[in-house]
């Protein structure tokens, strides 16, 4: 009987005409959504009563970081610089980069299938790997520091900013790109005269968000020795130095908060 619910029912038009209406599928993926909740709190071991009993315990970390202790303002500055230098060196490396391989993802510039399939099965490889794994890679390849955080978030950036990208270049209008190649021009310079500046405002916007989720990231990359202020976090956990620790979270909010003002002015005037 259940299955009749799916089945198109008869609507009678008013002439006497018979027609057939597609039923609604949406209480059945209700249904669906509700089954997988439950069998995922099964499987989680989900409890609202020890969320009821161990919530407190937040609010008391939450009591022991306020005060944050000012005196460790001073270890702080160089570790937030060398979390926000690479940040931006990996942001704007990564966009950088992420614009050819945009550019060769996108179906309709590179006519060439295999080429846009393995651009886009590169980007998609690159989102599904973590940034700490990559970071934790890194420090394998290159040493503990900032040089393994660098790395981590350009190939991050590369990712994202390059699976946006390219999905803008497919929805241009092509009509300028067809007609510069009609006249002779090569596809680099077609792109850059027809494409670019459609997608240039969007690309921009793009690469300044990344940009300003980057510092975020940056901050526990330390967590697996690619430098910046994550170390200090890192060990100020590990020691159950609170106060500490509110130092740090409130430099990096602060920190991110100017950083996102400064990105929102300039996504404005790009757009």
């Amino acid at each position: 009987m259940q299955w009749k619910l799916l089945l198109p029912k008869k609507i009678v038009l008013p002439n006497g005409k018979e027609v057939l209406e597609k039923r609604s599928v949406m209480p059945l993926l209700w249904l669906i959504l509700f089954v997988l909740t439950l069998l995922s709190i099964r499987i989680t071991g989900f409890s609202l009563e020890v969320l009821r009993d161990r919530i407190d315990q937040f609010f008391v970390i939450i009591q022991q970081m306020v005060p944050p202790n000012w005196g460790y303002v001073a270890k702080l500055w160089q570790p937030l610089f060398d979390t926000i230098k690479m940040s931006l060196l990996g942001s704007v490396a990564g966009a950088i980069c992420a614009l050819p391989i945009a550019m060769l993802a996108a179906a309709n510039i590179t006519k060439n299938k295999w080429i846009a399939m393995l651009s886009k099965f590169m980007l998609s490889l690159l989102r599904t790997l973590p940034t700490l794994i990559i970071a934790l890679i890194a420090t394998f390849i290159f040493g503990l520091g900032t040089m393994a955080g660098t790395i981590a978030i350009f190939l991050f950036t590369i990712a994202y900013v390059g699976k946006l990208l390219y999905e803008q270049i497919e929805n241009v209008d092509m009509g300028g790109f067809e007609a510069m190649q009609a006249m002779g021009l090569p596809t680099i310079q077609a792109f850059r005269y027809a494409i670019l500046p459609q997608i240039l405002p969007n690309y921009i916007s793009t690469s300044l968000f990344c940009f300003e989720g980057n510092v975020r990231y940056a901050s526990i990359l330390g967590y697996v020795g690619a430098g910046g202020i994550g170390l200090l976090l890192n060990e100020s956990i590990g020691w159950r130095s609170y106060a500490n620790v509110g130092m740090i979270l409130l430099m990096l909010v602060c920190t991110v908060f100017i950083i996102e003002s400064t990105s929102e002015y300039f996504r404005k005037r790009s757009m």
